[in-house]
């Protein structure tokens, strides 16, 4: 059974950092495409950051040059290291993985196969 438990989540200020974290169980990272999401009230899900098993990477434009995605093969865990952190970034973030090695990096929800439970972030200014 696969599971995804997302933790990292916080309040920081107007240009501060968090750093998220995705641990991953009955899956191995290495594998599969995975990818960050987040959602605000009353928003729509957005797709952040996605990566592929050979560690090709793309980016929503609104997080490019401040967000970084990389997975720890090791430790079965996918992360986003958020620096420049704006208001406009407070959601519930996500992290959400495929079911088949045949994938590509991509940002559209309809894509992932498993979802975390999400973790807080919100930037105040």
């Amino acid at each position: 059974q696969v599971q995804l438990v997302e933790s990292g989540g916080g309040s920081v200020q107007d240009g501060g950092s968090l750093r998220l974290s995705c641990a991953a169980s009955g899956y191995t990272v290495s594998n599969y495409c995975m990818a960050w999401f987040r959602q605000a009230p009353g928003k729509e899900r957005e797709g952040v950051a996605a990566i592929d098993r050979y560690g090709m990477t793309a980016y929503a434009d609104s997080v490019k040059g401040r967000f970084t995605i990389s997975k720890d093969n090791a430790k079965d865990t996918l992360y986003l290291q958020m620096n420049s952190l704006k208001p406009e970034d407070t959601a519930m973030y996500y992290c959400a993985s495929v079911r088949s090695v045949y994938c590509s990096v991509r940002l559209e929800s309809y894509v992932y196969n498993y979802w975390g439970q999400g973790t807080q972030v919100t930037v105040s200014s």
